[in-house]
């Protein structure tokens, strides 16, 4: 038999030990921290802080609207086993979080919206009929919940995530430092890039949407959304004609809906203004490259002209 070197065996065991406790160590099961969120993107702001020592599961999944979301018997079941539920202000909230709190007594929900302040919703118009920045103000108390879609906004979020996050799991407090850390830097990146892709957009900043869901996106980075739809309620004939005169006034050439929302309406005025309708999802999982694809589509409807 033929024996390696002695020196090629001290190799070979400092290359184990070294691998050994340079690799990441697996948490366990047990160990994991069970959460759950209202939404998709939530689930990325978590995963980015808890990184594998957390388990998330979302509420409103796929194709479903948080306006009008009730939970499947089965979610109901995951959310039992949950330590932290992580709000974020969308209408279902109000009537299920306490229903939530029944299921799981144990379980501290968290309002990730904190230290936010909430802009009211608007509705597009006559001009004539302009009470504030160009749109007038719906009633005091319905505030725009899409605080998801600017990333400075995020920011926020991000650190109540993190609190939570501390106070749940004190042995993981390190780890989610240092991912706070980083999705802080990738936030300010995202902010920046943003900000690049729409700085040529000039006065003709713009742009209408079936369900105003891009209010804080458009307040971050200087643009102005007209939308067609508000508080689930479809726009009478009388409104559809004022938005295909302002959209005729504007240049507008792009309608842009979510998948959860019915196009029709937005249909309806693409065809009369000669335009197209486009799709911008607020509620795509993948966050970051979802916000930079639509901040792109909006720079292209600017630039598409009369």
């Amino acid at each position: 038999m033929i024996f390696p070197p002695r020196t090629s065996i001290w190799v070979m065991a400092l290359t184990f030990l070294w691998t050994a406790f340079s690799s990441p160590i697996p948490v366990s099961a047990e160990k994991s921290v069970n959460v759950a969120v209202s939404i998709l993107p939530q689930k990325y702001f978590v995963k980015k802080i808890g990184g594998d020592r957390v388990n998330v599961s979302v509420m409103v999944l796929p194709g479903a609207n948080p306006a009008t979301y009730e939970p499947k018997p089965r979610q109901m079941v995951n959310l039992a086993q949950a330590k932290i539920y992580f709000a974020i202000g969308v209408p279902f909230e109000a009537n299920w979080l306490p229903k939530f709190a029944k299921t799981n007594p144990d379980m501290t929900i968290v309002a990730t919206q904190s230290g936010i302040t909430r802009i009211p919703m608007k509705a597009g118009g006559h001009r004539h009929h302009e009470t504030e920045h160009g749109h007038e103000t719906i009633s005091a108390g319905a505030k725009d919940p899409h605080i998801w879609l600017s990333p400075p906004l995020v920011r926020v979020q991000a650190k109540n995530i993190l609190d939570a996050l501390f106070e749940a799991d004190p042995e993981g407090r390190m780890a989610y430092q240092a991912n706070y850390k980083a999705f802080s830097e990738e936030l300010k990146s995202l902010d920046m890039e943003i900000r690049r892709v729409l700085q040529t957009t000039g006065q003709n900043a713009r742009f209408m949407v079936y369900h105003p869901s891009w209010g804080y996106f458009a307040q971050n980075y200087g643009l102005e959304q007209i939308p067609i739809e508000l508080e689930g309620k479809k726009p009478s004939p009388r409104k559809l004609l004022a938005l295909i005169q302002e959209a005729h006034k504007d240049g507008i050439k792009v309608i842009f809906v979510q998948p959860q929302f019915s196009e029709k309406s937005a249909e309806t005025i693409a065809s009369a203004i000669g335009g197209k309708v486009v799709f911008a999802d607020p509620l795509a999982e993948d966050w970051k490259n979802n916000l930079l694809a639509v901040a792109n589509k909006f720079k292209s409807a600017f630039t598409a002209g009369p």
